[in-house]
Order: C-alpha cells, then sequence, then structure tokens
C-alpha cells in the first residue's frame, strides 16, 4: 500500500459573487478520497492580513496515525469574490519516512454560510512516485447564530454552527455543559463558553471561546469603582516590601512573570477577545486598591510569520492590556510593557496559547 501525504494551495471561493464574507477564523474537518477508504484529519487556520491580503496555517495528520502530521504557513490575497493561499514555508512535520512525501496542488472551496462550511476540491501536481491525485474537503466553523445578547434570568436557546459540538465552562475542558448545536440556559451575567467540534478532532482542533451578554445582568466590563484613600503604615514599609492587601487576590498581582491563561487574541493582531475582560477587570480593581503597586507587562506571538512583525505584535499586545487597564482608571506610569516576540512560546506552534500575556509586579521606585 503507498504512502502519500498532501500539502495544498488554497483557492477559497466565497458564497456568491462580489460579496465580501470573510473566512477568517479556524476550520475543522477532514480530507477523504473517492476512490480510497484513507482519510487526513485537518485544521485550516485563516486571518486577514493588511489591505486584500490573508495568512493562516493548514495543519493535517493521517487519519488513525495522528502521531503523522504536518502543519504549513501559508499566505495569499483576495480577489474580487474569491481568496487564494499558497504554502510558504513548512513550519512542522512529524513521523514521516523516506518513502513519504507530501503532493503539491490546489483546493477549491465553496462556502455554505447558513452551515458555515467549506467544501472543496483538490487537484494536486504529480508527485515523485506519480500518485498524487484528487482530494475532497470537508470543513465547519463554530460561530455563534443566534443573537449574542439575551435576557437576565430568561431561559435562552443559544445556538451555534459546527459539527458535533462540545459546550465547556472552562478553557481547560474540565467542566462540560452540553453537546449539539443549541444549548438552553438561564444566565444572570455576561457569560463565555468554550466549545469544540467532534468532527475529526485532532491534535491541533481549536478551544472556540462564546461570550454572550446579558441585558439587564452584570456586563463583561463593570465600572470599576475609585480606589479607596490608603491608610498609611504604623511604620515604614521596607522597600523591597510589595504585598498587596489581603483582600486582593495574590494572582491578580504577581511578584514573578505568571501567565494570564483567559487574556488572548485574535491571531494576527493586538485584538483582546471577549475572554480576556473579567481578568483584566480584577487586575484593574486590585491595583487600584493598593496604589503603591507597578505592574509590568509582557506580550507574546505565536511562531507564525517573520520574527521581525512578531516582535511588534508582541509590544503592541502588551501594549493593548496597558490601554485596557489605563481606561479603567490606572495610572500610566504604573504600568510597563515590553514583548518578546515568538521566542518564548509554551505550546508547540500553532497554538491560541502562545498570543498570550504575562504580568509581573515591578519593585517601587
Amino acid at each position: 500500500m503507498k504512502t502519500r501525504f498532501w500539502y495544498g494551495l488554497g483557492l477559497l471561493l466565497l458564497a456568491g459573487p462580489g460579496q465580501a464574507q470573510t473566512l477568517a477564523g479556524a476550520w475543522q474537518g477532514v480530507e477523504t478520497e473517492t476512490d480510497e477508504l484513507r482519510y487526513w484529519p485537518a485544521v485550516l487556520r485563516l486571518q486577514p492580513g493588511k489591505g486584500q491580503a490573508l495568512f493562516g496555517v493548514l495543519y493535517q495528520e493521517v487519519g488513525d496515525q495522528p502521531g503523522v502530521s504536518v502543519t504549513f504557513q501559508m499566505q495569499g490575497a483576495r480577489t474580487g469574490a474569491s481568496m487564494q493561499l499558497t504554502h510558504v514555508r513548512k513550519l512542522n512535520e512529524t513521523g514521516g519516512s523516506f518513502l513519504s512525501y507530501w503532493c503539491a496542488g490546489s483546493i477549491t472551496f465553496t462556502y455554505d454560510a447558513a452551515l458555515e462550511k467549506l467544501t472543496g476540491h483538490a487537484t494536486y501536481q504529480p508527485g515523485p512516485g506519480d500518485d498524487c491525485d484528487t482530494g475532497t474537503f470537508t470543513f465547519y466553523r463554530i460561530k455563534l447564530k443566534s443573537a449574542p445578547t439575551v435576557k437576565a434570568g430568561a431561559l435562552s436557546a443559544l445556538r451555534v454552527s459546527g459539527r458535533e459540538v462540545h459546550w465547556f465552562a472552562d478553557y481547560e475542558l474540565q467542566k462540560p455543559l452540553a453537546t449539539g448545536n443549541t444549548y438552553s440556559t438561564k444566565l444572570t451575567k455576561a457569560t463565555t463558553f468554550y466549545l469544540t467540534q467532534g468532527y475529526y478532532p485532532t491534535a491541533e482542533s481549536p478551544v472556540v471561546p462564546i461570550t454572550i451578554q446579558v441585558a439587564g445582568g452584570t456586563k463583561t466590563a463593570p465600572k470599576v469603582p475609585p480606589a479607596p484613600t490608603p491608610t498609611p503604615p504604623p511604620a515604614p514599609a521596607p522597600p523591597d516590601t510589595l504585598a498587596p492587601p489581603a483582600a486582593v487576590a495574590p494572582t491578580a498581582l504577581p511578584a514573578a512573570p505568571v501567565v494570564l491563561p483567559t487574556v488572548l487574541f485574535r491571531q494576527g493582531t493586538p485584538e483582546l477577545l471577549p475572554t480576556a475582560a473579567p481578568a483584566l477587570d480584577q487586575l484593574a480593581t486590585s491595583l487600584l486598591a493598593s496604589p503603591q503597586l507597578r505592574l509590568r507587562v509582557v506580550g507574546h506571538t505565536d511562531r507564525l510569520g517573520e520574527p521581525g512583525k512578531n516582535q511588534v505584535l508582541s509590544e503592541q499586545r502588551a501594549a493593548a492590556v496597558k490601554a485596557y487597564l489605563v481606561k479603567a482608571g490606572v495610572a500610566a506610569e504604573r504600568v510597563a510593557t515590553v514583548g518578546y516576540g515568538d521566542t518564548h512560546p509554551l505550546y508547540p506552534s500553532p497554538d491560541a496559547r502562545n498570543r498570550r500575556v504575562e504580568a509581573e509586579r515591578l519593585p517601587g521606585d
């Protein structure tokens, strides 16, 4: 039985001529062959760049052999009602052998907006063994289809797209809530759910946060109360004493760099995801309650794209967190920022958790 893999150049056709619908996001699915019972679970991540440019990554595993995989960085441009992607470089490959190779070619997709589905046909160039042929792709994307705001205390049916959807209360996926495209619940405050798809899952399957706002309940970003007037200490504290009051959560004001796990960003941008608000609100409240404390925010990126651009992006992400805290009432001079680019990943790339910030206390002046 021959062993053959693939990598792709993609031509993505949007729904209808002239429609500028975006296909940005994480798509999960599979490639199959029409004449053989082989399949390749896949994740396609797309992100718009400047102007008409776009970029992303394509990850694929061999069916029933998750240890055999490939990841390619891809980029391209949108022209009218279509987008064309080309592979830039191989980011990672596992489990290959001298008998295996990856086929190159093109993929043409049609987009079903109602189902958030991509259906594609691949045509490959001849490979070393002259056995690269065609393949069929099916991808689905999780996207909120019901109203983003519900009435406080009312039973609401939350509806999303996707295949074999699983709902969780936490990013670590330890608190399952429901399965299926609809989840009925009563909310009294803004809530973020974390969703996955069971349709051909892979090691790179995305966890998708969906935030539901509540009308008449607690908002995602409540107004931070003014800082209380500090009570003078009975004796001067040593210069290196920066312990927060007992009422302040220790994790909000760490003495050493600590990852803020829910403060994440959209791929390729300094735009905060909705999941960031609760943690940053808590951090702002703690800083306002302890005006003697200063903080350093450290930005990071995933290992996608050029190192120089990633360095700038990491600095922009740290600056975005600082801007959030300043808007909440924290003095700008109390928050320092620095970016480390893609030099300190925590997980094998690509992984959304590498697009993160860390926070640490700074010593007093």
